[in-house]
């Protein structure tokens, strides 16, 4: 299968895999023939990727390294407990996060075994889904990617628990922000923008209050939209001031953001969200942690299209450990003309070679 725009892709194409609702149920079953109709509804709902058949790439299957029936558990898990706290309100007697907090934990615990037992790089590109609530897969992906840096900067077991946690609690508040203010698909006036930027303080009250849950989780709510150079938010504190939790938990909620399926905008691309935290590396990221992030996700994944600097075009294959942006490619086109027979160029094994280009709205 090969990755291609939603926007260019034409009628007649065949879907290479499914897309599913946030429950996991199959809106759209692979192999399909997409019609007018159905590709305009995938713009509707924001999806700017799907997967289609491609003759070049009929072994080619990319997979999330968590499994679908965990992606499901974990969403309702997540959602059930959202859902749960806004009903009760931000009461001091709720006991609603005391009792879930185990169930959170356990899901934690589940994604931290899927991440350390699979030694292929992380990619959600693969799990294409049309959610009614953004917040709650954000937060599912944001720990998925949280738990791979933390991993990946071998942090201890008990740290990692904290950190999945705080991850998937690190939006807590905004399910206490107004929905027609946090869904607005135009631009936000700055009122709206202030009301969306207290859901740190709201989230951070929030859990400090609840004694099953550590102050660094709090805390992972209350600074995850702080910046090194002290240009964030809630209290614009610098480097010195914040957690380690919650610059990690940061840059995933920044990659995340940007590479997800929105209804008021494209999705980025993995390499073009990795770049985002590269430009800010330093000034408002960690560099060892987005080093990290980089070294865990692929950064072009399976079924991606590439130009290289040769000229030559081709799909992306598979991954090259500790390589995430030296991939395998199969070339497919040389200087715009077709190869008699394609063949496989491993980026690992060269250096004159570079991926220029990204290729999505090619069929």
């Amino acid at each position: 299968m090969k990755l291609a725009s939603t926007k260019s892709t034409k009628p007649g194409t065949i879907l290479a895999q499914s897309i599913y609702n946030e429950n996991g149920v199959v809106l759209l079953a692979k192999g399909m023939s997409l019609t007018t109709q159905i590709i305009n509804r995938l713009l509707d709902q924001g999806i700017t990727y799907i997967y289609i058949e491609d003759k070049h790439t009929k072994d080619i299957y990319p997979e999330s390294i968590i499994p679908d029936k965990l992606r499901k558990e974990a969403t309702e898990t997540i959602k059930d407990t959202f859902r749960q706290i806004k009903k009760d309100g931000l009461m001091d007697n709720s006991y609603i996060l005391n009792k879930k907090g185990k169930d959170l934990g356990n899901v934690v615990e589940q994604i931290l075994r899927e991440i350390q037992n699979n030694e292929k790089s992380l990619t959600l590109l693969s799990d294409i889904f049309i959610s009614d609530d953004y917040v709650f897969q954000h937060s599912l992906n944001v720990a998925i990617y949280s738990l791979a840096i933390g991993v990946e900067m071998k942090y201890p077991e008990k740290a990692l628990l904290e950190i999945g946690v705080g991850a998937i609690l690190h939006d807590v508040g905004k399910i206490f922000i107004d929905s027609d203010i946090l869904h607005k698909p135009e631009r936000l006036t700055d009122e709206e923008f202030e009301i969306i930027k207290s859901h740190t303080q709201i989230g951070y009250d929030y859990l400090r209050k609840h004694s099953g849950i550590p102050a660094v989780v709090a805390h992972c709510a209350y600074q995850h939209h702080e910046r090194l150079d002290g240009s964030g938010y809630p209290r614009g504190i610098s480097e010195k001031d914040m957690l380690p939790y919650a610059k990690l938990i940061g840059i995933a909620d920044v990659f995340d953001a940007v590479t997800s399926n929105r209804v008021y905008r494209e999705a980025m691309l993995p390499h073009e969200g990795l770049e985002i935290l590269y430009a800010g590396a330093m000034s408002l990221f960690d560099k060892e942690m987005v080093e990290a992030f980089k070294r865990s996700i692929s950064v072009y994944p399976e079924g991606l299209s590439v130009e290289l600097s040769d000229g030559r075009q081709g799909i992306v294959i598979r991954q090259n450990e500790q390589l995430c942006d030296r991939p395998v490619i199969r070339i497919v086109k040389d200087n715009g003309l077709e190869v008699e027979n394609v063949y496989e160029l491993n980026l690992g094994n060269v250096v004159n070679i570079t991926i220029t280009a990204v290729l999505t709205d090619i069929q």
